[in-house]
């Protein structure tokens, strides 16, 4: 593990640290919004929200109250809520996707079967929806409404992108803006809302989000092709066995030898690992990984930016750090 990756785990725990009173709140709303009295919904709800991950959306919206000076305690609501959506489009991503492993475990639609795990994501968006009414606040609903229909835009999106060798970065870019920097948006846009303030701080904290969403998702393809399967809690190569044309693939095709962009096009085209070794060499040759870091590190950059105009504070802080970790994390 690098000192980078070691700083940036230990940014990371001081950021749980500061909001730890707030985390423990969520993660009992959370179980209370959970239950129903239908069994399979408890079980198959509790199994992928209980299944572990950072938690980092609703970490975000906790903070981005906190920096607006937020003193009430909608912004519980808030990050349940997120967090909510997040793992009903987990659910249905991993149906569609077919996968079998996240976060190190058999997934749900493995254990449970696909029609119950759409099921539940269903429940699962429709519980965040009654939360949201219950905020009573039109413009926090807008937001919310808004982002979940941009991320059902960003999964047809990447659908259509998928065993496409002709996918530009551009189209990549935008897929991943919809698919998973948005809720970022809405999580650090939300914390200001709720707030009551200013405008110009809410601009800012949802251009922080939107960019802090797209590093991380460029962080999360590099390290498809980069991490070990223990650190990533999913097979390597799960991208290329669904022929999904992520920037990694894509750089190697672009800048490897007439060979390796035949052999990479028939991967996207195709799907499968038959030829992951190869693959792995040329995006390795490439430099692909490193393209996309940086890539990655010019959008964290730019989230740290969109921060100029927040009042500093211990939260404002710990924004910065949480950009710092989105680029430098091994998992």
């Amino acid at each position: 593990m690098s000192l980078e990756t070691n700083s940036a785990t230990a940014d990371l725990e001081r950021i749980r640290v500061l909001i730890e009173d707030d985390m423990v709140a969520v993660d009992k709303l959370i179980k209370t919004r959970l239950y129903s009295e239908v069994v399979l919904i408890n079980q198959l709800s509790h199994y992928i929200i209980g299944s572990g991950g950072k938690r980092l959306r609703p970490l975000l919206a906790l903070i981005c109250a906190k920096a607006a000076g937020y003193q009430g305690t909608r912004h519980i609501d808030i990050a349940v809520i997120i967090e909510l959506i997040h793992t009903a489009t987990l659910l249905h991503d991993d149906v569609v996707d077919s996968s079998r492993m996240r976060r190190g475990r058999e997934t749900a639609n493995l254990v449970w079967g696909n029609e119950a795990s759409v099921l539940v994501g269903d429940f699962l968006y429709s519980r965040a929806f009654q939360m949201m009414v219950d905020i009573q606040n039109m413009r926090v609903l807008e937001i919310l409404a808004n982002a979940t229909n941009t991320i059902a835009e960003g999964e047809v999106m990447q659908l259509v992108n998928c065993h496409d060798p002709e996918t530009t970065e551009q189209r990549y870019l935008d897929t991943i803006r919809f698919k998973t920097a948005k809720l970022f948006e809405a999580a650090a846009q939300l914390g200001v809302v709720i707030s009551g303030g200013d405008p110009e701080v809410e601009h800012a904290m949802a251009a922080y989000g939107r960019h802090l969403g797209t590093a991380f998702q460029l962080v999360d393809d590099a390290l498809d092709y980069s991490a070990s399967p223990q650190e990533l809690g999913k097979n390597i190569g799960d991208d290329l066995a669904e022929g999904k044309p992520t920037l990694p693939l894509l750089y190697a095709m672009w800048r490897g030898t007439p060979e390796q962009a035949g052999i990479v096009r028939e991967a996207i085209e195709q799907g499968g690992r038959d030829r992951i070794e190869e693959i792995s060499k040329a995006i390795e040759s490439t430099g692909a990984i490193t393209y996309t870091f940086a890539l990655a590190e010019a959008e964290a950059g730019e989230a740290q930016r969109a921060l100029a105009n927040v009042p500093h504070s211990p939260y404002f802080e710990a924004l910065q750090a949480l950009a710092r970790f989105a680029v430098h994390r091994s998992s």
